[in-house]
């Protein structure tokens, strides 16, 4: 039986040996990165720096709740805006193992900038065991190279120290409701951000469509979760998928992107069952999206995939 209290008290202390002087940490303001921020501010201070990055691949508002949550834990704040850097980047990428080694990299560098800046040598990730288990390695096959496994480069001049390398997510769920953190139950989003629910080449245009199409997914099932129509989900989200369909906006021929809703019920992120999201909900949901895209999506659909076959994010 895993213990919180226990890991805390061990982690903590294994940490002031490990990190001499200052440390830089990559701070997505997901479960596992804030968890991986709290035990290191324990063990060294205000010698940690939370370093935030904007992808230009958050959801709505996300940067501005992370930085927000940043301050509100008492840690040394960085923020980079790095999104048209990221934008020209994946451009005209459309492999998803490219861009998630693309993204890592680009992380990596910007973590580099930083560090020199500061005087640091050690870098802190939220990396957890699904990530380098999917990446691969040994006897392992790649379903998928995480962003900060896969995509880290060979010649990387930080030492990397990673006190979640081993528990899996209602693990580190335990660890944050017993450091009362205050994203605990917040579901899970991906490094590499909207970049992955873009099938594709993940264009500006096409980030901020499915940027807006997530928030409306994510309000409305929230909003039928409160009114009790259903359970809450592990994780959900849209998808902008490439393919464009006719359909009718007013009165007139419209040929636009083609958005799947994405909910599933997982434990520990290795397996994942879809959602059963009731019909209404799914009916409101489309049309807020078709209503709010105008001609530029016309067609929603739902994933009923469970993992496996499939996996929770798409790419």
């Amino acid at each position: 039986m895993f213990n919180a209290e226990k890991f805390i008290t061990e982690t903590i202390a294994d940490l002031k040996t490990k990190i001499h002087g200052k440390a830089l940490i990559a701070f997505s303001g997901g479960v596992d990165s804030t968890v991986c921020a709290a035990l290191v501010h324990r063990a060294i201070g205000k010698d940690l720096i939370a370093v935030h990055v904007d992808t230009g691949y958050m959801r709505k508002d996300e940067s501005k709740f992370v930085v927000q949550i940043m301050k509100d834990m008492g840690l040394n704040t960085r923020f980079v805006d790095a999104s048209e850097e990221y934008y020209q980047a994946l451009a005209d990428i459309e492999d998803p193992e490219k861009k998630r080694k693309i993204i890592g990299e680009k992380f990596i560098h910007i973590f580099e900038r930083v560090a020199k800046e500061e005087n640091i040598t050690t870098l802190v990730q939220g990396t957890i065991a699904p990530d380098w288990i999917e990446s691969g390695g040994a006897l392992r096959d790649t379903i998928k190279s995480h962003h900060n496994v896969g995509g880290l480069p060979e010649k990387m001049h930080l030492t990397l120290v990673e006190p979640l390398r081993d528990l899996y997510k209602d693990e580190v769920r335990k660890v944050a409701r017993t450091l009362n953190v205050p994203v605990a139950e917040r579901q899970p989003f991906p490094g590499p951000g909207l970049a992955i629910r873009i099938i594709g080449a993940a264009t500006k245009e096409r980030a901020e469509i499915v940027r807006e199409a997530c928030d409306i997914v994510e309000r409305e099932i929230e909003h039928a979760v409160e009114k009790n129509q259903m359970e809450m989900p592990w994780q959900y989200f849209a998808v902008l998928i490439p393919i464009k369909t006719v359909g009718v906006h007013g009165d007139k021929r419209a040929y636009g992107y083609t958005i799947a809703i994405r909910s599933v019920q997982s434990i520990d992120a290795m397996t994942a069952a879809y959602s059963d999201i009731p019909h209404d909900v799914l009916d409101r949901i489309s049309t807020k999206i078709t209503n709010t895209m105008g001609a530029k999506v016309n067609r929603i659909v739902y994933d009923v995939t469970n993992k496996p076959p499939g996996t929770v994010e798409w790419e």
